[in-house]
């Protein structure tokens, strides 16, 4: 019993060599090679997020990532892995970032590097929190298996941070796919949980005698795919009788939007898509997408209102109460008077406000959204709105479909989810495409069909399942004319929101104390 302590460790190790996994300790992989390792790992774990969606590339590298973290000689090493595993997985998820500075290069394109690399290690951050306590709190051993809780509480934290900004999560990797499912019942961060679970967990599992870890490993596995292929959306649900909605599209490019010679070019093809044929039950403008602030806008709502006949229509525009400038969105009824307006509440830090912004303002440092002043001040929170025949809607604007926790924040159940948004800030590759698979488990999570116009794209209907029935693509300006689907019954999630997970860290807080009192006690005995 004495020397047993003392040689679990090798025995450890030699059982995973006999096994063919790859050992990362040793003179040869001191923490610089390790940082390396990890940080083209934690870029292979990015490959996972749309557009690229390959999960399959995601899996083996968080995989290889919790090898290397029981390869770690102590926490600090393991802060260090962390770290460099979220810098590679942010620098491609988040590369999007760049995009707002190359708008005006000449006086913001200097800054797009620095923006990059400072949100990449700063999301970083989190990651080695959760690397660092896996490995002091779980040992050498049992490190990959304390992972699968740390990360994920590491990745709940930065949800709600600093306003938070839960861009990118693990989670995201199943859109479109059946395991996305199961975000109806736990979220997105019960989801990253699973997930970790299925990779560091089962990585944990193999270090156990081998009939063991076989049971177990498979077992994780089996749960896990079995869920996934029973919650899989069977059959789209009819939509004869449902009321429709026309989706505009202008594709008014960020850098052309505010031109003065081509603001009443792209104010008249809106104008000209809501006067089309056809006889939606509403009309849906984009974010900011009519060109003068609310106060001043009697003509330009006059002239919706002609071109959408007796139709009420839903439009992006800026506001001003005093000295005070608002994001906001606008709901005109046939008569073609204002009669609903929502503030956005949740706005992006530099984006749309800057934090001090007086002070900045004299080192020349303003927001990249608002027209006018220092910023946007924020609403007062969610709220909901009568759409008429579409029933209630929860209004999110832009950014405000990133967070799970806002919008599980509404004060009554809705009947759509409707987000008017400007992703024309976030360039063609990435960006788009990840807002809009937020979206999509936003829809999920709520069991709620999501309607959603996008100045430059991707507008979408999208079903309580999480399915895009229509879409209009990036860059190409239209109008789309869709039966909005029905909602699902209300979601366990939905119900419970992020407390299970939220719990879930408190119990691991208390986890971590107990620790630390016992090697206090440990070394003042």
């Amino acid at each position: 019993m004495p020397t047993r302590a003392a040689s679990s460790g090798c025995a450890l190790d030699c059982r995973k060599l006999r096994m063919g996994k790859v050992m990362f300790a040793g003179d040869g992989w001191n923490t610089r090679r390790m940082m390396g390792l990890a940080l083209l790992l934690g870029i292979a774990a990015g490959l996972g997020q749309a557009p690229w969606g390959l999960w399959w590339v995601t899996l083996p590298a968080l995989l290889v990532l919790a090898m290397l973290l029981g390869a770690t000689r102590d926490a600090r090493q393991a802060n260090w892995i962390g770290w460099a595993a979220g810098v590679g997985y942010f620098g491609l998820v988040l590369s999007w970032i760049i995009e707002p500075f190359l708008v005006d290069i000449a006086r913001y394109g200097w800054m797009a590097p620095f923006a990059l690399v400072g949100m990449a290690g700063g999301m970083a951050l989190f990651w080695a929190l959760g690397f660092g306590v896996a490995r002091w709190l779980g040992g050498k051993k049992n490190a990959p298996l304390v992972l699968v809780a740390s990360l994920t509480v590491a990745e709940l934290l930065r949800a709600y941070v600093l306003t938070g900004f839960p861009w990118g999560m693990i989670a995201y990797i199943w859109t479109g796919k059946a395991p996305m499912q199961l975000a109806a019942y736990v979220g997105p961060h019960g989801l990253n949980f699973l997930t970790l679970l299925v990779t560091s967990g089962v990585y944990w599992m193999t270090g156990l005698p081998r009939m063991r870890a076989v049971v177990l490993g498979g077992g994780v596995w089996a749960v896990f795919i079995a869920a996934a292929v029973i919650l899989r959306p069977g059959a789209e649900a009819p939509l004869d009788g449902r009321p429709t909605v026309r989706l505009l599209q202008p594709n008014a490019t960020q850098r052309l939007k505010w031109d003065p010679a081509m603001i009443p070019v792209f104010f008249q093809r809106q104008l000209d898509f809501s006067a089309a044929p056809g006889a939606p039950d509403l009309i849906v403008w984009p974010e900011t997408a009519v060109p003068a602030l609310l106060e001043r806008a009697d003509g330009a709502i006059a002239a919706i209102s002609e071109a959408a006949g007796d139709r009420p229509v839903v439009f992006g525009i800026q506001r001003q109460e005093g000295r005070t400038y608002r994001n906001s969105l606008a709901v005109i009824d046939g008569a073609g008077d204002v009669t609903q307006v929502y503030d956005k509440a949740h706005l992006v830090p530099f984006g749309e406000y800057i934090p001090g912004g007086d002070v900045a303002a004299r080192f020349g440092i303003r927001s990249f959204a608002a027209r006018e002043g220092f910023g946007f001040a924020p609403g007062p929170g969610p709220q909901i709105l009568d759409l008429g025949p579409l029933g209630s809607a929860l209004p999110l604007i832009c950014y405000e479909a990133i967070f799970p926790q806002d919008v599980n924040a509404a004060p009554e159940r809705p009947s759509v989810l409707l987000q008017i948004t400007n992703d024309g800030w976030f360039g063609e590759i990435s960006g788009p495409y990840q807002h809009l698979a937020q979206a999509r488990f936003r829809a999920v999570e709520q069991g709620l069909p999501m309607l959603r116009a996008a100045n430059t794209g991707i507008s979408a209907v999208i079903d309580g399942k999480g399915r895009v029935l229509d879409s209009l693509p990036l860059n190409e300006a239209g109008y789309l004319d869709a039966q909005v689907p029905a909602p699902l019954a209300p979601t366990l999630y939905s119900r419970t929101g992020d407390w299970p997970i939220i719990l879930l860290s408190i119990l691991f807080g208390g986890l971590l104390l107990a620790r630390f009192l016992a090697r206090r006690g440990n070394n003042s005995d």
